[in-house]
């Protein structure tokens, strides 16, 4: 019991979705450290590129397959998600929104394959791999782009006076102040929000499931060795369908803050 005690504390679940630095890039004083999770945003925009026009080129009269997958995605977010929204904006947006749902959903589900296991095994190289999403900071770029794309389409909407407008609440004058600076900080705080969601609820679930496996490799009881693993087999399920999941909330709650900036009346 002492020595399992010892073999896991002194591995840490977290070393499996942290990032780790790879390599640095340096250009006169500018310097850059590039890592895992940058290498799978990077692998992740790439598979788009390559995938979703490969899907969409299929010349069947049917959808099937891959394109039948693409296309009722697509079909579902415009009209079941951006339309009773965003109405004749639709065709503004979509691209868009399809862009980060699929951009967020080929992160998460490269998080699920055990790349480092691959890559180690196969070049002898460990955290090659990861959940782009698990970073913060990548998250925050996505919550930054949907900050920017919201006001901007606001602005260009509505022109520049009218749009701040919006932001003076129709109240008695002495609360217009108050109620006008909680206004502006709920516009900050909204996208703040998409990026800690997303990220928590990543970062989380890739956790539990390697303490979970690391508890099943250093137990010596093979009844709860066999369980624990039942059980992450059950949880990695569960990631299948969040990585689902936290990519449509993103792109759901993205949607309703353009929404609110083009149509400040409803």
């Amino acid at each position: 019991m002492i020595r399992t005690s010892v073999i896991l504390a002194s591995e840490n679940p977290l070393s499996h979705v942290v990032q780790h630095p790879l390599f640095t890039l340096q250009v006169g004083s500018w310097q850059l450290n590039f890592s895992n999770h940058m290498l799978m945003a990077l692998v992740a925009g790439l598979l788009m590129i390559i995938f979703l026009p490969l899907a969409a080129r299929q010349r069947t009269m049917v959808p099937q397959g891959a394109r039948n997958l693409v296309e009722t995605i697509c079909e579902f977010l415009r009209e079941k998600v951006a339309r009773p929204q965003l109405g004749e904006n639709t065709d503004r947006f979509i691209k868009y929104l399809w862009t980060i749902f699929y951009f967020i959903l080929f992160c998460n589900l490269l998080g699920m394959i055990p790349t480092d296991g691959i890559l180690y095994f196969l070049i002898g190289k460990n955290h090659l791999g990861g959940t782009a999403t698990c970073n913060i900071y990548i998250t925050g770029t996505l919550a930054v782009t949907a900050f920017i794309m919201v006001h901007v389409s606001g602005i260009r909407h509505q022109g520049l006076f009218n749009y701040i407008k919006h932001f003076v609440p129709t109240v008695p004058w002495p609360l217009i102040p108050i109620l006008f600076v909680l206004e502006l900080l709920g516009a900050f705080i909204k996208p703040f929000a998409l990026a800690i969601r997303l990220f928590a609820n990543m970062l989380a679930g890739h956790t539990v499931l390697a303490a979970l496996i690391g508890m099943a490799l250093v137990l010596h009881n093979y009844t709860i060795a066999g369980v624990t693993i039942l059980g992450a087999s059950a949880l990695s399920l569960l990631e299948l369908f969040v990585a689902f999941l936290q990519a449509y909330i993103f792109t759901f709650l993205t949607t309703i803050f353009i929404s609110a900036a083009v149509h400040p009346e409803h």
